[in-house]
């Protein structure tokens, strides 16, 4: 299993959980996977100035339910399954907040390519994350698990607890509805 970040192994923490391993601490859940938390609730519509919340919700969900985790299992579907409840309540209560949520604005700090470069960027993951967005919530949670954390099919459905050819089948769709998406969203922005 890959660690969300280098930081994960500098403080010697391994989430790969065999049958034979101990279940992890919160801790060494926390300290490896925040990153990855984030970066799913990013793309599942978590506007940046909520991340922090909506990431502390996943953390206080985990750390409940930890004691019952299958150490057998992969810990990535499960902690994924728990980061798609918490973002799809988010989005539940923000549609009957009286703001919007628009679009995230775009960090033009990445001084390394210049603020040209970094406005483009900036410009095609806006597209590509509205791209997703577009996608109903149990397809674009199978695309973004298999597709963006390489999680196997058998993991992904067990981590929703579906069977593996419903999997497959939102897998396909989903991503036919993320390239449709994308090609709308690029022909508008031209």
């Amino acid at each position: 299993m890959r660690i969300a970040d280098g930081r994960a192994q500098e403080l010697g923490v391994e989430l790969d959980v065999s049958p034979s391993r101990r279940t992890p601490t919160f801790r060494e859940v926390f300290d490896a996977e925040l990153v990855f938390v984030w970066n799913a609730l990013r793309r599942f519509g978590v506007a940046d100035r909520d991340l922090e919340d909506v990431a502390h919700e996943v953390f206080v969900v985990v750390d409940r339910l930890l004691p019952e985790y299958d150490a057998a299992r992969p810990l990535r579907p499960w902690l994924f399954a728990i980061t798609f409840r918490c973002a799809s309540d988010y989005r539940r209560r923000a549609r009957h907040r009286h703001e919007l949520l628009l679009g995230e604005s775009v960090d033009l700090a990445d001084g390394a390519d210049g603020a040209d470069i970094a406005l483009i960027r900036g410009e095609e993951k806006n597209l590509a994350r509205r791209a997703l967005l577009s996608v109903p919530d149990d397809r674009r949670a199978v695309v973004i698990l298999h597709d963006f954390e390489d999680v196997s099919m058998h993991d992904v459905a067990a981590a929703f607890a579906i069977p593996l050819k419903t999997a497959y089948s939102r897998l396909r769709v989903g991503r036919e509805e993320l390239l449709a998406a994308a090609r709308k969203l690029r022909k508008e922005s031209r």
